[in-house]
């Protein structure tokens, strides 16, 4: 800093002496060889300086590098609402983006992911017929998904006025598929939790219930308890495996981590 401000107080008292990449109007990003003038130097060496981003590792730029090009990070906007999902009546995907509103320049941070996908299943079609309760095996997800699910919007079949408060499904975890330890996505990481031996509450909410039979697809609720079920996540198609009914109870109690619904 002191050496700084002595160069730029030699700027001052003798205008000329000193060029810099303000003067020169220089602001280059990675390495770039042409991106250079003849000056100080931050190490009091006078000779050829450069103004391009590669310079603070190199230790070659000029005096006032810091000053006439600051760092500017990333700064990105909101995400949008989610799509819909890809396809009516079996799993999908659907997908939310935000927009880039300042690129990185001069070393700033970089852009953080501007695309996420998540799993999702639609139980109308276009045409507002009932659909998508056929499918085995028991399609689930976290119970934080359970929040942004509404009713009306998924489902047309149910109305605003219905007051059904669903069901839990406890079951026992047999085996799963290694993939689902291997997910580290923000939006599907909850599978990393999934064990073996455990027992894992699954909650049966609309849109997931049907509106005739008030049950969920793939609940297990006709086995005897001794019967293997098979199960798969959504979000991905190979973190899947197989559990054992063990009740039907009105609310489930397990931890977050093993607390999920169907879809």
């Amino acid at each position: 800093m002191r050496t700084l401000w002595m160069l730029c107080a030699l700027a001052r008292l003798w205008p000329g002496t000193l060029a810099g990449c303000a003067e020169a109007g220089r602001c280059c990003p990675g390495r770039d060889a042409a991106c250079f003038v003849r000056g100080w130097r931050l190490d009091r060496v006078y000779g050829t300086c450069f103004c391009d981003q590669a310079c603070r590792l190199t230790g070659d730029c000029c005096f006032d590098y810091a000053r006439a090009c600051p760092a500017r990070p990333c700064i990105v906007g909101e995400w949008s609402p989610w799509s819909g999902c890809g396809d009516q009546c079996k799993p999908a995907a659907r997908v939310r983006r935000r927009p880039v509103r300042q690129e990185p320049r001069n070393g700033g941070a970089p852009c953080p992911p501007l695309e996420e996908t998540a799993g999702c299943l639609d139980y109308s079609t276009p045409r507002g017929q009932d659909c998508g309760h056929s499918f085995v095996p028991a399609f689930i997800t976290t119970s934080a998904f359970n929040k942004e699910r509404t009713r009306q919007s998924t489902s047309p079949q149910w109305s605003t006025d219905t007051e059904d408060s669903g069901y839990c499904m406890e079951f026992k975890t047999e085996s799963l598929t290694h993939h689902c330890a291997l997910e580290n996505r923000p939006l599907t990481r909850w599978m990393q939790y999934l064990r073996e031996g455990y027992t894992v509450c699954v909650d049966c909410q609309p849109p997931a219930m049907n509106s005739v039979s008030l049950r969920c697809s793939g609940d297990g609720l006709d086995s005897d308890g001794n019967q293997t079920l098979h199960w798969q996540a959504i979000g991905n198609p190979r973190c899947q495996g197989t559990w054992k009914k063990v009740r039907r109870v009105d609310q489930c109690s397990c931890p977050a981590v093993h607390s999920f619904i169907f879809i």
